[in-house]
């Protein structure tokens, strides 16, 4: 487990540094919302080498970005009423493809997470940088 915190002028180094202690390639991101969650997932894409707009999949539950080559999914369970619906947009192909699975919301799909995620934990802090706990 590794603790950072950062501000928006850090977003660059931040993500680099989740991209290279990463566990594994499919990153579930929790936090209150409006802490950053999408804002971090659009630095981490464009780290990966996207040139892609990067927006957050509320509505259509995936979106799909070019990262040099490879492909970079980016999913929001937020709306989701249960892990079925994750199920019948086939999550389990994407998980295993081998992409960079970036995932905000994952405790609405909990149960069909592998267990070799990436957890990465934002909290806002009162100086209104952020502590992100990489594990």
């Amino acid at each position: 487990m590794v603790q950072y915190t950062y501000g928006l002028e850090d977003l660059e180094d931040i993500s680099n540094k989740i991209i290279e202690n990463s566990k594994s390639k499919i990153l579930c991101f929790y936090g209150d919302m409006g802490v950053g969650k999408t804002t971090l997932i659009k630095e981490i894409v464009k780290q990966l080498g996207s040139k892609d707009r990067v927006s957050s999949p509320t509505f259509a539950l995936v979106n799909e970005y070019d990262a040099n080559g490879a492909v970079v999914y980016h999913f929001d369970f937020y709306r989701i009423e249960h892990s079925d619906e994750a199920y019948q947009i086939g999550l389990e192909n994407y998980l295993y493809s081998g992409a960079w699975c970036l995932i905000e919301w994952p405790d609405k799909i909990a149960e069909l997470l592998p267990e070799n995620v990436t957890i990465i934990d934002i909290k806002e802090q009162l100086s209104g940088k952020r502590t992100l706990v990489l594990q």
